[in-house]
């Protein structure tokens, strides 16, 4: 039986019910919007309609009927994520055409990634999401800062969200978070969320570091390096990077890397697309050889490469991959994983920094949601990042109106708890807030919580 939409629900179209539309599908019915998910493959249809509260259609995406028969006119937003750029855009296209409803597109291709503007105008695209290259450059990011697990940016990169785990040697071992407050080295950072033992907290000042803790700090820019050197973190990118693989991440990737002063090896086992890439890549090394030979990758310099990234489409590879650079090398290695089955199970391996492109397009396809949830005229959410395995969500809302929270202490504010305000962006001057801070119409702030399913601002209050 269907669910009708919830408070501020939305309906919503979903084409294409591979990993991503399923990912946005769990996500998006849980947040109590209306679903209807449209497949050709019926089996698939099937699976989904029977996990999900969702109405499901086995059909074309792109064709008149089909879209008729679901109900397209009264759309709210409609979202092709199919394999085929082409065919995301043509549903789109078609959509927009028996609908007022606002449409997203997935599309891959680097031929496009030029053009992501001028079709999205042309089209009158909603947005368009390339995962691959937003994936690139969330591994470039881990790369530039290596001693981190995971890096997210804030306040037009103004900002980061960086995530370490507590070594035996640290230096906050026995430190209670209340302790931090007189080290110069925590101006502009604030601890925000911790992973202990598979149990998340918004820390309080009784926290108390311990090895093996994952810990989340937020960190104005101008503050970073002098803070990770007091750390003794590394602080400076490394020089190079060997990536197994030669798909369009691999090329975004590869790409990213280059432009900022880092030497890239590419091993990919496909002639033709070996060629491809070195037009393409003329300053990349590429190999045409099997990325999983071991005696290869020695051969290569696995054991001295200071960053190792497989991207092969295959998870198994890419994990036996990392699994071998950890124990042959002291690279910094990154390790991409496209199904969630086993969450649980990869998170006790040491694979280094792991990354799921499903819900990089769809965490940005989800703040979306929610701004327009929130508002039909008013786009809100600037960022929105999942963390600890979605258990936490980092949120960047801008500020447009007057309400509950503007121009009043936060120390006054009746908070939810598990919630951390923790940067104030004020026309790019950047502020770690205290009980004193007030917040102003047009600041953007960035939130930290374990609740899910924020829309607005005024959400953080009881």
């Amino acid at each position: 039986m269907k669910n009708s939409k919830g408070p501020g629900g939305l309906q919503i179209t979903i084409v294409g019910a591979g990993k991503v539309g399923t990912a946005l599908t769990e996500q998006l019915s849980r947040e109590g919007h209306d679903i209807t998910v449209i497949d050709k493959d019926s089996s698939t249809i099937e699976e989904i309609t029977s996990t999900y509260d969702v109405m499901g259609y086995v059909g074309n995406g792109s064709n008149f009927m089909s879209l008729h028969n679901i109900g397209i006119e009264s759309c709210d937003l409609f979202i092709a994520v199919t394999d085929s750029d082409e065919l995301n855009l043509l549903c789109c296209t078609f959509a927009k055409r028996v609908s007022d409803c606002n449409t997203i597109a997935r599309v891959r291709t680097p031929d496009y990634s030029s053009e992501t503007k001028y079709l999205c105008d042309k089209l009158e695209l909603a947005m368009i999401i390339n995962p691959e290259l937003e994936s690139a450059r969330d591994i470039a990011r881990i790369l530039y800062l290596p001693a981190a697990l995971e890096v997210n940016s804030f306040a037009h990169g103004l900002a980061e969200i960086m995530s370490f785990k507590i070594q035996d040697d640290s230096e906050l071992l026995g430190l209670k978070l209340s302790d931090l407050g007189s080290k110069d080295y925590m101006n502009g950072v604030l601890v925000c969320a911790v992973e202990r033992e598979n149990e998340i907290m918004i820390p309080t000042g009784n926290y108390e570091f311990q090895a093996g803790d994952k810990v989340s700090f937020v960190a104005i820019r101008s503050s970073l390096r002098y803070f990770l050197s007091k750390m003794h973190f590394k602080s400076k990118s490394v020089k190079n990077c060997m990536i197994v693989g030669g798909g369009n991440l691999s090329f975004y990737l590869a790409n990213e890397l280059i432009k900022s002063g880092i030497s890239v090896k590419i091993i990919e086992n496909d002639s033709k697309r070996c060629e491809e890439l070195s037009i393409l890549l003329p300053k990349a090394i590429i190999i045409n050889a099997d990325g999983t030979d071991e005696d290869l990758l020695k051969e290569e310099g696995i054991e001295t490469v200071e960053s190792f990234v497989p991207l092969t489409g295959i998870d198994e590879e890419n994990i036996l991959l990392s699994l071998h650079a950890k124990n042959s090398s002291d690279a910094k290695v990154v390790t991409k994983i496209d199904h969630v089955n086993y969450k649980s199970t990869i998170n006790k391996l040491d694979l280094g920094s792991v990354f799921y492109p499903r819900y990089i397009t769809s965490d940005a396809i989800i703040a979306y949601v929610r701004a327009r949830s929130a508002s039909k005229d008013i786009n809100n959410i600037e960022t929105l990042y999942h963390m600890y395995d979605s258990r936490v969500e980092a949120i960047e809302f801008r500020v447009d109106k007057k309400s509950r929270i503007t121009e009043v202490p936060i120390s006054q504010l009746q908070l939810k708890d598990n919630l951390l305000i923790c940067l104030i962006n004020r026309k790019d001057k950047l502020i770690i807030p205290s009980g004193s801070t007030k917040i102003n119409m047009n600041d953007s702030v960035i939130i930290v919580t374990t609740h899910s399913g924020f829309n607005d601002i005024t959400d953080i209050l009881e």
